[in-house]
């Protein structure tokens, strides 16, 4: 047999070398042992949950690469930069109201990333992130001989990849553990379980049903997950220890669970809440993959929407809910979706099929965020005329118990404040923004323009001059409203 040349055997250790020494192994998420219902990165352990919190203002920051994170950092910046006084002659910002941030794909970039460093977000962000060729970078990566290895790797594909990726540019190595002991917003980044379609936040309340620890997984590998976009990037992986530490829903949600028949409107929140029960199998699914949050909600929404249909339904059964105290829900929902034309329908040609299966994808995610949007603006109608019927004078002398029970729905107020490209009265600036396509690399003149369309939508929002209507707050600063201190009370 012959033997090679010195050179190539040379070059053969070396190759071996990189294989034994380059591979990666897959993040393990921590298993606990006895789930703690007041400890870990959850709602009611935050200082947003007291029970002398009358209001709650919700910003859903939607998914669509780099176009999401620049809308979604806009409505921060635009929030951070306005004032308003209240009827106390009190000035405060209207970022500093925001308690939950709910983040899917690229808005999850924003949400977890102002979570993580509040102010000081506002000073790199820009560089590190939104105006980088971030998915130059996961491209370069991925061809780069040094990281083959670890793409060999069980478990460990180009979703890990650019977890690190994120991790160096953005998040430093920071974890769950450490947004929790933060003051900010609670923040809600979700993926989705590719298995069942269920969406899967990044709570400790979902973790319990895992039976694993979140507050050490890395705040980039979540980010990551949440913007897996299917074959483009691979699933993320996750341990499944469930029915190993004594988890138990809580009781006030065996009304949905331990029924057939559910309370109504609960029923699309109650399908969420078996799945959420599903993920504690972990005899037959030991492993949970997860994709792209936008794959079960892009808009970041359900989980306000569940909230929303589960409070009204304790309601109508006569139980109280955990945010019964709530007098105001504002929520703002920062969708990014972008409706690029095309001139298909000008030929007798049909579109090829990597167009069809592109439009065919994203088709069903857009009507669906569409419903969803709709689903809260129903839902504050029906809110609305059921408390004008309960306060009528016709009712006062009601004694019937189906009926008052039928009208007993929560009494807060919800606002719900659309925030999109289709809000912009503009007609040249929608159709450029709607042009934008979903990647993690925009030119920096689309970024700020992305920026600063947010700002323009709030402040055109009837919604938003509502709200600050029934608050008796005037705005006194703003962007571009140098002056406006002395101004009137708004729509006033």
């Amino acid at each position: 047999m012959a033997r090679l040349p010195k050179s190539a055997s040379m070059v053969l250790a070396l190759l071996l070398l990189l294989l034994l020494g380059g591979c990666a192994s897959r993040p393990v998420n921590a298993p606990i042992t006895q789930v703690e219902p007041n400890a870990g990165y959850r709602f009611v352990a935050r200082p947003q949950y007291s029970v002398d919190n009358e209001n709650l203002v919700v910003l859903a920051f939607s998914g669509g690469g780099t176009r999401a994170a620049a809308f979604s950092y806009g409505v921060l910046e635009f929030l951070r930069n306005t004032e308003v006084v209240g009827p106390k002659g009190k000035r405060s910002r209207l970022l500093d109201h925001v308690g939950v941030i709910t983040g899917v794909s690229g808005g999850s970039f924003t949400a977890l990333a102002y979570g993580l460093y509040g102010e000081k977000l506002f000073d790199d962000y820009e560089r590190n992130f939104l105006k980088r060729n971030v998915q130059g970078e996961i491209t370069a990566r991925v061809f780069t001989p040094t990281y083959w290895p670890s793409l060999w790797s069980t478990g460990w594909g180009r979703s890990e990849l650019a977890a690190d990726l994120y991790d160096e540019i953005l998040f430093h190595g920071a974890t769950f553990g450490d947004l929790n002991r933060g003051n900010g917003p609670f923040i809600v980044a979700s993926a989705t379980d590719i298995t069942t379609g269920a969406r899967l936040p990044f709570t400790q309340n979902i973790f319990d049903v895992l039976c694993s620890d979140l507050s050490s997984m890395r705040l980039s590998r979540a980010a990551a997950a949440s913007s897996a976009v299917p074959v483009v990037l691979t699933p993320v992986t996750l341990n499944n220890y469930g029915g190993n530490c004594g988890y138990a829903p809580p009781d006030w949600i065996k009304p949905f669970i331990g029924t057939g028949d559910p309370p109504r409107p609960a029923a699309r929140a109650t399908r969420h809440l078996r799945e959420e029960g599903e993920f504690g199998d972990s005899v037959n699914r030991p492993y949970i993959h997860i994709v792209d949050g936008g794959v079960s909600d892009n808009l970041g929404m359900r989980s306000v929407l569940d909230t929303l249909e589960i409070m009204e339904s304790l309601h109508l059964v006569g139980l109280p809910s955990p945010l019964d105290r709530l007098r105001r829900l504002v929520v703002f929902v920062v969708n990014s979706l972008s409706t690029p034309k095309t001139d298909w329908d000008k030929s007798e040609s049909p579109p090829g099929s990597v167009q069809i299966l592109l439009k065919a994808s994203g088709v069903p995610i857009d009507h669906y965020s569409y419903e969803a949007t709709e689903l809260l603006k129903d839902t504050q109608a029906r809110w609305q005329a059921m408390r004008r019927v309960r306060e009528s004078r016709a009712m006062a002398a009601n004694k019937d118990a189906a009926v008052a029970s039928a009208i007993r729905t929560p009494d807060a107020t919800i606002y719900a404040i659309d925030v999109s490209f289709a809000q912009l009265t503009d007609t040249a600036e929608r159709d450029y923004l709607n042009q934008l396509p979903t990647s993690f690399s925009l030119p920096d003149e689309a970024v700020d323009r992305l920026r600063a369309a947010a700002g323009k939508i709030i402040m055109a929002s009837p919604e938003f001059q509502r709200l600050l209507r029934d608050v008796d707050a005037r705005i006194v600063s703003a962007p571009g409203q140098a002056g406006a201190a002395d101004s009137a009370p708004a729509g006033r």
